[in-house]
């Protein structure tokens, strides 16, 4: 029975390198997979999945799986990966669900669950409560604690106003525990 399954986690939980190992694994088993993103993510070319630890595949975009592909094309594959899910609209989350009820294909998001300011993406809200599987992907603050928050910072210290949406990576989020995030202590060797 397919599902739907959302993998989240903070900043730098290697969120997109799973979502990578996992196509991998449907492929090294002759399996067809699709790697799909949220146009807004910009940052490695628009049809670019890349981790923070050089691991890169070319993708599809969102838009394209749900407005372009037709349910057949969708059928003809085993898996559907979504990375940075947290910037899919409701209704694209609404119709990766129609992906798992109606096609049968199990869709796997990775992405945040919260933003810099601890409110929830709207694609994450609406995983959070439609998902079949919720697992999070667990990653460390530099006092050890599990990190939870994802604190955007500049050169002044951690930024607690601004858009929802701000692309960047480690030159602009941290992930922090909640202890660390509300005090905004970046650590003891961060220097501004």
């Amino acid at each position: 029975m397919a599902k739907l399954f959302f993998r989240y986690g903070a900043m730098g939980s290697s969120k997109t390198a799973n979502a990578l190992m996992v196509c991998y694994n449907y492929e090294e088993r002759g399996q067809k997979v699709i790697l799909a993103k949220p146009a807004i993510d910009t940052r490695d070319g628009a049809n670019i999945v890349h981790s923070r630890i050089g691991l890169q595949r070319e993708c599809i975009l969102l838009d394209t799986l749900c407005t372009k592909m037709t349910p057949e094309e969708i059928k003809s594959y085993h898996a559907i990966v979504v990375d940075e899910a947290q910037f899919a609209s409701p209704e694209e989350v609404d119709y990766l669900s129609y992906i798992v009820d109606e096609l049968r294909v199990p869709v796997i998001c990775y992405g945040l669950r919260a933003d810099f300011q601890n409110k929830l993406f709207p694609g994450s809200e609406r995983l959070l409560a439609i998902a079949d599987e919720i697992q999070e992907i667990k990653t460390i603050c530099w006092c050890g604690a599990a990190a939870k928050c994802n604190a955007r910072y500049n050169e002044t210290g951690i930024v607690r106003e601004g858009a929802q949406v701000m692309l960047g990576a480690n030159d602009s989020y941290i992930a922090l525990c909640r202890k660390h995030f509300k005090e905004g202590n970046l650590g003891p060797d961060w220097k501004f």
